[in-house]
């Protein structure tokens, strides 16, 4: 009998724990595929869950409300711009110095009422670039972590955002941010403060913006962010795999992502999505954005590779930035590509193993705008606007057009058969199409 009311108090903590915490956590669903997850189908109920926005309402020092208090406060003594170290501290410093943790103060319909509720979600974030004598800085984060379907807001975005530096997760010390645009199927969105008296006050520095397709499997890496909410902490791993394609459900609970990504043995839990995955040497390599979850499974994290994220990162900011328009935009070629053939190579320098492709056109789009290219080209380079990027596989020419812009000259190198030839146009405003 003991056994029997031991269990139903353990179920009833289970349930209420559930009750208490679920309603705001965002869960992606997986979508399970061989082909584009690793290779596992197992259908042992595992899926990936959305490493951000832990819903643990009014938990911890983070407060609603706007503005970061800039009015009498007092900061740590010593703390003058000029005295604010850029170079002089370790790497791991540094990566915790240039993230912040977000909380996202959702107003949201109750399902099957018609009333208003408050819902709190936490994540993180990276900060991209900063004006400190202004106060001023973009912060990248997941759009998962400031999106909630059932927000009564434009778009469904959080109006009410607070960051938070490290060492200063505090409600006097919040910091007002607004939302720049995003991308559902990227999960990525740019952050902008302006004039905030903690950022000037602070120790805070931008990211040192790493090589992800220099990432190697095997390679230590550390994962920063704001996990459950309760402060900016670090957790460390490997790289299990450099680049791969996950397939799941995005923040809206309707549309199947496909995002490229990098996964890693660190732990990753909710309210890490949008923080930073470092290399040893403190450089940012990813964006966290989600892990695998289930009874049988540790360890399995995602990221965004940084090159991917940085190119959307900057074309948000080119494209939405002061502008009515908040989404992702891309200048498209009209073809589709696919790796021939896949193999391995022994860097010679590094002594590590490196994936490569033989990158071919598959197949032309309606809507190609490449002159005289041809099904079974292979790519050898790409070139945007001067700037010449070598093909060893699919992605760096998915993830460059990033780079490009209507009016900008892309060239191809291709093989053809014992040829070499150079193809070349300039993108006209029928290339560029929104990403949502």
């Amino acid at each position: 009998m003991k056994r029997i009311i031991s269990m139903i108090l353990a179920l009833a903590l289970i349930v209420g724990t559930l009750l208490t915490t679920t309603s705001c956590l965002y869960t992606f669903q997986v979508l399970t595929d061989p082909s584009q997850n690793g290779g596992d189908s197992s259908g042992d109920g595992s899926g990936d869950s959305g490493a951000g926005d832990s819903g643990n309402n009014g938990s911890g020092d983070s407060g609603n409300g706007s503005g970061d208090g800039s009015g009498g406060l007092e900061f740590y003594p010593g703390l003058g711009e000029s005295d604010i170290p850029t170079e002089n501290v370790t790497a791991g410093s540094r990566a915790l110095l240039s993230t912040v943790a977000i909380v996202a103060n959702f107003k949201v319909s109750s399902y099957g009422f018609d009333s208003i509720t408050d819902r709190t979600g936490y994540g993180s974030g990276v900060i991209y670039s900063l004006d400190k004598s202004k106060g001023d800085a973009y912060i990248i984060t997941n759009y998962h972590v400031v999106h909630n379907s059932s927000s009564v807001t434009k778009d469904e975005i959080c109006d009410d955002i607070e960051v938070y530096l490290y060492g200063q997760e505090m409600e006097k010390y919040k910091i007002a941010a607004s939302y720049v645009g995003g991308s559902l199927t990227q999960d990525l969105a740019v952050l902008k403060i302006s004039g905030s008296e903690v950022l000037k006050n602070s120790l805070a520095v931008p990211v040192i913006i790493g090589d992800s397709d220099k990432v190697s499997v095997l390679d230590s890496v550390i994962a920063v962010g704001n996990p459950e909410g309760y402060g900016i902490s670090v957790t460390s791993g490997i790289i299990s795999v450099d680049s791969e394609t996950l397939v799941m459900t995005g923040s809206d609970g309707r549309t199947t992502l496909s995002l490229r990504v990098m996964r890693t043995s660190a732990a990753i839990n909710n309210g890490n999505s949008g923080g930073g995955l470092y290399s040893a040497d403190g450089k940012l390599i990813g964006i966290v954005n989600a892990k695998r979850t289930g009874e049988d499974v540790d360890n399995i994290g995602y990221a965004i590779p940084i090159n991917l994220a940085k190119n959307i990162a900057d074309n948000i900011l080119y494209y939405c930035d002061g502008e009515t328009n908040k989404t992702l935009k891309k200048c498209q070629l009209g073809i589709t590509l696919e790796a021939s053939v896949a193999g391995l190579v022994i860097d010679e320098e590094s002594e590590k193993l490196e994936r490569r492709e033989i990158v071919e056109v598959a197949r032309l789009e309606k809507n190609c705008v490449m002159p005289d290219v041809k099904k079974g080209d292979r790519i050898k380079a790409i070139t945007i606007d001067g700037t010449r990027y070598e093909v060893t596989r699919v992605h760096h020419v998915i993830d460059n057009m990033l780079k490009a812009r209507v009016g900008s000259t892309v060239e191809l190198e291709i093989k053809r058969g014992e040829q070499t030839l150079t193809l070349s146009v300039t993108l006209p405003e029928s290339s560029l199409i929104p990403v949502k």
